[in-house]
This record gives C-alpha cells, sequence and structure tokens, in this order.
C-alpha cells in the first residue's frame, strides 16, 4: 500500500513539472504578442477538470481589460498554439481578467503589493507547513517574506506553487 501511494506520488509530481514546463512554453510563445497588445500575463494554468483539459490564461493591464480584448487574445493565442503545437490533447482555451483576487506568480508581480494580505501554497513544507496567508512584508530574488500568524517566513520563489492577492482583506486592513 506505502509503495503504490509513493508510486502515484511520484507520477503526481511528474505530471506537475511537465504542466509547469508546458506553462512556461506556453508563455514564452504568447507573452511578446500579448505585450505588444499592451496586456500583461498574469498567470497561467493548464489543468483537467470535469469537463477535461482547460487552458486559462489571465490578463491584465493599465487600464481595464475588455471582453473584446479577452476576445482579441483568445484568437491571437488559439492560432499560436494551433502553429506551435505545443499541447498534445483536446483542450479548452480561457481568457480573462483576473479578477479581485489576483493571481501572482512573477516577482515584480509580488513587489507590487507589498503590504497587502496575500495567500501562498508551497509545493513542499517550509517549517511544516504549505499553505500561508498574511501580509507580504518583502519580495526580492531571494524570496518571499510573509508575516502569518505573528510570524515572518521566508518563502522562496521557485518553491510557489500558487499566490493570490487577497484584495478586500488588503483593503479592510488599509482602511483601519
Amino acid at each position: 500500500m506505502i509503495e503504490l501511494r509513493s508510486k502515484e506520488l511520484i507520477l503526481s509530481l511528474e505530471l506537475k513539472k511537465e504542466d509547469k514546463e508546458l506553462t512556461d512554453d506556453i508563455w514564452n510563445l504568447v507573452e511578446p504578442v500579448i505585450a505588444a497588445r499592451g496586456m500583461e500575463i498574469l498567470e497561467i494554468e493548464y489543468r483537467r477538470e470535469s469537463a477535461g483539459w482547460v487552458l486559462r490564461i489571465f490578463l491584465d493591464a493599465d487600464r481595464a481589460i475588455s471582453v473584446e480584448d479577452c476576445a482579441e487574445a483568445s484568437r491571437i493565442v488559439s492560432d499560436l498554439l494551433d502553429v506551435a503545437d505545443l499541447i498534445q490533447t483536446h483542450y479548452n482555451l480561457e481568457i480573462s481578467s483576473p479578477g479581485i483576487d489576483r493571481p501572482l506568480r512573477r516577482l515584480e508581480h509580488f513587489q507590487k503589493h507589498i503590504g497587502d494580505i496575500i495567500e501562498v501554497r508551497t509545493m513542499n513544507p517550509i517549517q511544516n507547513r504549505r499553505n500561508f496567508k498574511g501580509e507580504l512584508k518583502d519580495a526580492s530574488a531571494g524570496g518571499l517574506t510573509v508575516e502569518c500568524d505573528g510570524r515572518g517566513y521566508l518563502i522562496p520563489i521557485a518553491l510557489i506553487e500558487r499566490a493570490r492577492l487577497r484584495y478586500f482583506e488588503s483593503m479592510e486592513r488599509k482602511s483601519r
């Protein structure tokens, strides 16, 4: 039983690594075209859901992202992905704005939100925990410093599975 679970865990980690490499390849392919249209990629997710595989791309800009922006980006990204042939299975492409609790992925995303409340999940435990929710105190190449439960945690960016801004909690905290 333990051996079977251990093999399942190894397979799961290998799939996550493959998905990460795929999303990085997609990011590198589409980022220049998205940037040329005045938008920025905040996050790319590729995951299996109940309806099948979904490729989700979140865009941001200095202005509000419109439905027309998403439709145009969807056409462009779809064409690029068809030509590059990076994804070998059938998938649904979704392009949207990030919403209020926006994903944070790159160092510059975190640096914009120092002093805000964020939620982070790591790939491996740090001091016996994988989930952190608290104030982002610092963001540098060395990692993030997040204050949770009155204690500071240094989280290397390379270990972050996902991170999101907690908009309403940040605004509520700032209004006090």
